[in-house]
């Protein structure tokens, strides 16, 4: 079976940084994708930042203050929050995009969620 463990949640001041990890353990052959999602209150879920076979796609909303990293050798992804803002609270989400065997089709796993609270 394949977990996803988010960590690095927690409650920041406005113009804070917070640094979340996710780490992908289980029965993995290889990953396509790995990212981060999150849902505000009362809101869907929404990406934030993606990286694909090296490339990396970002929100409108968090371009030139979140970073996101991954590393490959440890089936790890990170996300680099700086100047974060109210409008940020929200639970992240991890996501990968990974399969099982060299047959087997790509499926999505996510995380359970971490909660980031940005405070006025």
């Amino acid at each position: 079976q394949v977990q996803l463990v988010e960590s690095g949640g927690g409650l920041v001041q406005a113009g804070g940084s917070l640094r979340l990890s996710c780490a992908a353990s289980g029965s993995i052959f290889s990953i396509n994708a790995m990212g981060w999602y999150r849902r505000a209150p009362g809101m869907q879920r929404e990406l934030v930042a993606t990286v694909i076979d090296g490339s990396t796609n970002y929100a409108d909303s968090v371009k030139d203050r979140f970073t996101i990293s991954r590393d490959g050798a440890k089936n790890m992804v990170y996300l680099q929050m700086n100047s974060l803002k109210p409008e940020d609270t929200a639970v992240y989400y991890c996501y990968c995009q990974l399969r099982q065997r060299w047959y087997a089709n790509y499926m999505d796993y996510w995380g359970e969620g971490t909660l980031v609270t940005v405070s006025s």
